[in-house]
């Protein structure tokens, strides 16, 4: 069985579709299960490619043009290379609408991962741009697919209401665990332990649609602000980050960080450092760094808009709207709650990982995905059609 995925962009700033698609093909390898991927070199000289040195990255000169990224490389790897069966991640880019394109013209399936871009919220967004590459390419690569992957039954019912009837396969994104996560989270007590401060965070792409200024609002609100931290990780929107910046000076907050990207066992070790994370986003499909502080022992708040309402069941966090004025209300439980009670929830949310979201257990599903498309296994439970 030869698999060929896809995807527009694979460097590090390209978020968290290119690092759980990585985790994805990376774990379905360990498994030996082989997947290429095909995509294109980064253009951007402050970016990297990720995972560089694995053979199965299939990383062209980079000759796109036009927003829509057409390349002449794309299509000619597609055309002179047999797989079968095509997994495209993401939407709008040439990438995606040739794979399922040439998937259709050599009469193989395909799959589509739209990584939450079929949220009305996401095809809100520049919907003047989207609408002609729908009506033109995208309605006819969706409608065709042989089936859809979403991470979550939300994004599933979404799905459904653009208007696809086919199958869709609910698979969550991998937790990529490294073995240094178990050190890093034994750690934890005595990094909580030998400060008084509580420190909050936020990791992620700086953009709008985070809605990280509510953290700052929330902070401000404090009756005392000096018992807590705000780290804010991440780079992203320079006009945002700017604007984030405005209004810590404005609101006269001098407990608040800027500590840029971080990375690897430095992004683990700052999770694990943390109280609470926050992720007060307008929307997310999954949410990576909620698994990802979850592994560390470090409890979420996550808003309403993202598919954790385990936070809540499972009692790792909170799943609540993400108002300034909720947001003010978890800081100051974490504030008050004693460290022994603060730990068993990050307990409970390093149990929830290992018991769902690791990335061996995601890769198996994948497989089984792809061999009941080719005909070669029962179709597994967690495909609708």
């Amino acid at each position: 069985m030869k698999v060929l995925q896809t995807i527009a962009g694979f460097g590090a700033l390209y978020g968290g579709i290119a690092t759980c698609t990585y985790d994805l093909i990376s774990a379905m390898y360990s498994i030996g299960f082989p997947v290429d991927l095909l995509t294109l070199e980064v253009k951007n000289k402050s970016d990297v490619l990720m995972g560089k040195s694995e053979n199965w990255i299939k990383a062209l000169p980079n000759d796109a043009m036009t927003p829509y990224e057409y390349s002449k490389s794309i299509s000619y790897y597609l055309q002179n290379n047999e797989y079968d069966l095509y997994h495209t991640n993401g939407l709008w880019m040439y990438c995606n609408h040739i794979t399922c394109s040439m998937a259709r013209h050599k009469r193989k399936p395909y799959i589509i991962t739209p990584h939450g871009m079929l949220y009305p919220g996401a095809l809100k967004r520049s919907y003047w741009k989207k609408w002609p590459l729908i009506q033109l390419y995208f309605r006819k690569d969706i409608n065709r697919a042989d089936c859809l992957h979403v991470t979550c039954r939300p994004e599933m019912e979404h799905v459904r209401q653009f208007g696809y009837r086919g199958a869709i396969a609910v698979i969550p994104n991998p937790a990529n665990l490294p073995g240094y996560l178990k050190e890093i989270a034994a750690a934890k007590p005595s990094f909580l332990g030998c400060s008084r401060l509580r420190k909050f965070g936020f990791l992620g792409r700086l953009h709008p649609i985070k809605k990280v200024e509510n953290l700052l609002y929330g902070i401000a609100q404090l009756s005392h602000p000096q018992d807590c931290e705000l780290i804010i990780m991440g780079k992203g929107d320079d006009n945002y980050e700017q604007f984030l910046h405005k209004e810590t000076e404005r609101l006269g907050l001098k407990n608040v960080t800027f500590s840029g990207f971080v990375s690897g066992r430095e992004k683990y070790e700052q999770l694990a450092q943390l109280s609470c994370l926050f992720v007060p986003s307008d929307f997310e499909n999954f949410g990576m760094i909620v698994t990802e502080a979850l592994s560390v022992g470090t409890p979420v708040m996550a808003s309403l808009g993202t598919p954790w309402e385990e936070l809540n069941t499972v009692g790792c966090g909170w799943w609540i709207d993400r108002s300034p004025e909720n947001i003010v209300q978890v800081m100051q439980q974490v504030i008050e709650m004693p460290l022994p009670e603060l730990l068993i929830m990050g307990e409970r949310g390093k149990h929830l990982v290992q018991e769902k979201y690791t990335a061996l257990m995601v890769a198996m599903q994948m497989q089984q995905l792809y061999a009941w498309l080719l005909g070669e296994h029962s179709k597994p439970d967690f495909v609708y059609e």
